[in-house]
């Protein structure tokens, strides 16, 4: 019998991306269950990976978005030599990201053919657009052998802590049969759903007697602000007040969530709680919510999907044309 894989495994940099990667490593333990994961990854997203029943261990690594951070990366390559890792799979598409299972001097080293790694990596694949057209289907590619079919995407499952939860309703009054609404998505205006709806959706949930979260980090605590407003006494603006890792047990309290297409979408979806996902710029097609509690709306005018992160024709149509009655009816369905 082969003795398992020890794998290194370089994770994306964008929260959703991160909670899909998840469906590679079901996969990797899957096919070998002693296998050991461990997860290069940057600072924030080591809560959630802790999450993640089938990481071993994460490795936090610090640098800005963009930055190529050479030093930092051939230091913690070189620190991770003695590990014995059997192979890496790299997951972003940029050669720095390479450079740490490279000094770390991993036999095995798997990617997608981009941006010169040759040397680097040692085992290209090609990123075939019209069979992988999802992130999580690259991501799962990257855990077969390059002839194998690729299986149905698996559907990541975050772990609550159930006493972190337990602090957060103490905290905050958190009521049973809530709803949370995530107004932001960090790639930009386009993928957003209009805040005065928002607000609308939540006026008339708490006339119905139901209590509204807003969830989202520093940046959008000015728009919860907004929907807590519009909303009234018994909308909980969150924004900023929670760490990452509480939004998975938030989510996994929450009876629904209404999201943008954005980081926190999946991590609902991971959470277990039922989705309902705006999608405006951006298509369900290439990063739907990977769950079977979610419902999807989308219009699909001819200008979409544009992938833009402001509207090029100035109109927004494709959320503006979504109206707040459209989301009342899924949130009543949903109930």
């Amino acid at each position: 019998m082969s003795e398992s894989e020890r794998y290194l495994i370089v994770g994306p940099s964008w929260v959703g991306d991160m909670v899909m990667a998840q469906s590679l490593f079901m996969l990797l333990k899957q096919r070998d269950p002693d296998c050991r994961i461990d997860v290069v990854a940057p600072p924030w997203s080591v809560p959630v990976l802790a999450r993640m029943r089938q990481v071993h261990d994460a490795m936090p690594l610090d640098v800005a978005h963009g930055e190529l951070g050479f030093f930092k990366r051939r230091r913690l390559g070189r620190e991770l030599r003695e590990r014995g890792y059997t192979r890496a799979i790299v997951l972003p598409r940029s050669a720095k990201s390479a450079l740490v299972p490279f000094y770390a001097r991993i036999p095995r080293r798997t990617g997608f053919r981009t941006e010169m790694r040759f040397g680097l990596l040692n085992d290209l694949r090609r990123l075939d657009r019209d069979t992988l057209d999802q992130t999580v289907k690259r991501f799962m590619a990257l855990g077969l052998q390059p002839d194998e079919a690729l299986p149905d995407p698996l559907q990541p499952e975050l772990q609550s802590d159930r006493d972190n939860l337990a602090a957060l309703r103490e905290r905050f009054g958190l009521q049973d049969n809530a709803v949370a609404l995530m107004p932001g998505a960090a790639y930009g205006p386009a993928k957003c759903w209009p805040l005065a709806y928002y607000g609308e959706l939540a006026k008339t949930l708490t006339a119905r007697g139901r209590q509204v979260w807003v969830v989202g980090g520093d940046a959008e605590r000015e728009a919860g602000e907004q929907i807590r407003a519009a909303g009234g006494d018994n909308v909980l603006n969150l924004c900023g007040e929670t760490r990452l890792e509480d939004s998975v047990d938030l989510f996994s309290f929450a009876s629904v969530a209404v999201t943008n297409d954005s980081g926190l979408m999946h991590v609902a979806a991971a959470a277990g709680t039922r989705v309902i996902a705006i999608y405006g710029s951006s298509s369900p097609d290439y990063t739907p919510p990977l769950t079977n509690r979610a419902e999807i709306l989308y219009l699909g005018l001819d200008c979409s999907p544009c992938f833009e992160r402001e509207c090029p024709l100035g109109h927004l149509n494709c959320l503006r044309d979504i109206k707040p009655a459209m989301v009342l009816e899924q949130v009543a369905r949903a109930h």
